[in-house]
Order: C-alpha cells, then structure tokens, then sequence
C-alpha cells in the first residue's frame, strides 16, 4: 500500500482524507508541482521549490515551503523508489477548507497540503524514434497560466479531444499561435533553429524547458523564444514537446500532416540525448556527495 503525505504526516493512502469544504475540492483554489527523480535523486528540487513559492505567491495562500523538499526525498524514500529508474513527486497545496465564497476567508485557515510518490516509464525507444502525434484545439485555459494551478479542466478536455482523435496529445492555440500542450511545453525546429514561446502569463514556464535551453547552450544548437504561428508548423523540419514526464518527446505529425520526413529528427535527439546526459551527470554528483 502506498504512503502518502497529507497535513504533516507520512499515512497510507487508503487512511488519507480531506474536507469536503477543502477550498481545493470546491474552487480549485491551489497550486500544485510534480518532480521527477532520477534512481531517488531530484532534478532541479531548487527550482521547483522557487516555482512553487511563486505560484503560491501568485494565489496569496501563506504557506512556508522550507523543508518540503525533504518532505518529497523521504516519501520517495517511503514508498521504496529509491532504485526506480523514473519516479516523481505529485504536491499540491491548497487554500485549505473553509465556508465556500468567493472571496478569500477572512479568518486565518490552514493550507492542506497533499503529496504522493509513484514509478514512471520513459516510452520505448523504438516508440520514440518513430514519434508521437498530435491535434491542434483552441486555448481554453485563462490568462495566468504562468501560475501552476490545480485547475486543470480545460487541460484535461484538450487531452480528451486528443485520445478521442486517435493521437497522443494537443497543441493548445491561441489567436493563432502555437503555445503549449495540454501539459508540456511546446517547440519547433526551422533551419537547424529550435523556437519555443518566450516566457509571459500564456506559459508555463517548465522546469524541463528551461534544462533543455541550457543543453542547446551546451551543444551550440541556436535558440529562438518567439511565437510560433499555426501556420508555420506544416513547414517546421521538427516538433517536440518538454516536460517533466515527457522528458524530451517527439512529435511527427500534426492534424494529419507529416512533420518533416515524418520521424524524429536530429535536433531533438541532440537536445534529448543531452537532457540525458544531464540527469546521468546529476546522479553521479549526487553520489559523489554520498558520505
């Protein structure tokens, strides 16, 4: 049975509860972060952490995210990941239960804060080489996607669109521009260029996305933070998408069009190749570390 965290202590799943007036559960007034651990080892707890204490900002919700961090190692630990090839961390932080209104409480309440630990798989290589599909939807979402909200509907219909349309995910599209997937960044690839949107309230800025600009860095492979049109991408030699369970991941056909020759292409293998070797790098520092 799997141990998870709710309100400061470490309880089997099956003995976790919330309050039906949990503001979470009524509002969706909350933030949430998933991070991925690498054989029990984070990548970028930092920077998460960082973009936590900015979300919770954002939603004005008082909570202290020292010694979280620790938190998420030891349930990792609880839940007997510690060798798991991939594994993450799910934490989500809410307002905490009070009457439903829709302003604030006006008096002092507890945030509820809920974390668990499962396993993760990367795709089969073969799977991966040969790429992912997708359809293009509108952009349901509101204008501060910048906050990591567990108000996910519009998320969550986008994806369904994509299942029923016999593809793994969605292109969200706002006034004609390609901004993101229902829960990865999104990138192309035009003239050996990867282009990706610029940081603003229409993205979510991920943690993975800003690992794989520092790759491209790395590996010299120029990089554009621009808009990229609907229209451009039946023109793109690649598309591929980042994310904390996606890693780097491509994507071959948009709508029904072939991107390119149809299969993963060279800059995303680089950029892939080199985000795992970045985790490979992390792992060894870590063990380095270990007395």
């Amino acid at each position: 049975m799997s141990t998870v965290y709710l309100n400061g202590a470490f309880v089997p799943k099956s003995e976790a509860k919330v309050s039906v007036e949990d503001r979470g559960f009524l509002l969706g007034d909350g933030v949430y972060e998933v991070a991925s651990f690498y054989e029990g080892v984070p990548l970028c707890m930092d920077r998460h952490m960082a973009r936590l204490e900015r979300s919770l900002a954002a939603l004005r919700i008082d909570f202290d995210v020292e010694g979280i961090d620790g938190v998420l190692r030891e349930l990792v630990s609880r839940n007997g990941l510690d060798t798991a090839e991939r594994s993450l961390v799910y934490l989500q932080i809410t307002r905490g239960a009070a009457p439903r209104t829709h302003y604030f409480p006006t008096e002092p309440v507890e945030p509820t804060i809920y974390a668990y630990a499962a396993s993760w798989s990367r795709p089969p290589q073969d799977a991966w080489d040969r790429g992912f599909r997708a359809i293009t939807v509108p952009d349901r979402r509101w204008m501060r996607v910048d906050i990591k909200t567990i108000l996910l509907l519009p998320n969550g219909m986008a994806y369904q669109d994509a299942l029923e349309a016999g593809v793994d995910d969605a292109i969200l599209v706002r006034d004609g521009v390609a901004i993101e997937g229902t829960h990865q960044n999104f990138w192309g690839v035009f003239d050996g260029r990867a282009v990706t949107h610029p940081e603003s309230n229409l993205i979510l800025a991920g943690i993975t996305r800003g690992v794989v600009l520092e790759v491209a860095d790395e590996l010299g492979i120029p990089v554009e933070q621009r808009a990229i049109q609907v229209e451009e991408l039946q023109h793109a030699d690649e598309l591929f998408f980042t994310g904390t369970t996606g890693e780097v991941r491509p994507c071959v056909e948009v709508d029904g069009s072939k991107i390119g020759n149809g299969r993963t292409g060279p800059v995303t293998h680089a950029l892939s190749e080199g985000f795992l070797r970045r985790v490979a790098r992390m792992k060894e520092a870590a063990t380095a570390a270990t007395p």
